[in-house]
């Protein structure tokens, strides 16, 4: 059998395709990262300014800080896990070259190895994807119950 020459290009397209999509994915954690902080930064200088933490206002600044906190601490393990799976993706592409490199010169053991090693590197890459997508998942979650509240404390002053 005639060997395929698009078997070389599947093998590099996919992981290529995906190392694209982790950082396309990196970027935006990236900018919800940057926008945690400076939320952080700006509840933190209007509790500093405070002197009492007694009024309601100053309880729902320190909630959100609170909260804020484990949004950024999130985002920071799920941009963790997408630079794993981007490096993964990118071994996995190159390991899968190097196969295909290898296929001419009839090295069996040597592309049995990359082989596996590349198909272990692809397994560790989308295990890091899912990972980082579900701490993204957790953190919206908690974005969207901030939100929640806030729109609750402000349409009840408006009614009262």
């Amino acid at each position: 059998m005639e060997p395929n020459p698009y078997a070389v290009l599947s093998l590099i397209v996919a992981p290529a395709i995906l190392t694209n999509a982790s950082s396309v994915i990196i970027m935006s954690t990236s900018n919800r990262l940057a926008r945690s902080v400076d939320r952080a930064r700006e509840l933190s200088k209007q509790l500093e300014a405070e002197t009492h933490f007694t009024s309601d206002e100053s309880k729902r600044r320190l909630r959100e800080l609170s909260a804020t906190e484990r949004r950024t601490l999130l985002l920071l393990r799920g941009l963790r896990s997408f630079y794993v799976a981007l490096a993964c993706f990118a071994m996995a592409a190159l390991l899968s070259l190097f196969g295909a490199l290898l296929v001419p010169v009839k090295a069996d053991m040597a592309i049995q190895s990359l082989e596996v090693a590349g198909v272990a590197a692809g397994m560790l890459a989308v295990s890091a994807l899912v990972h980082g997508s579900v701490l993204l998942f957790h953190e919206t979650r908690i974005a969207v119950t901030i939100l929640s509240e806030r729109v609750a404390t402000v349409r009840a002053r408006a009614e009262g």
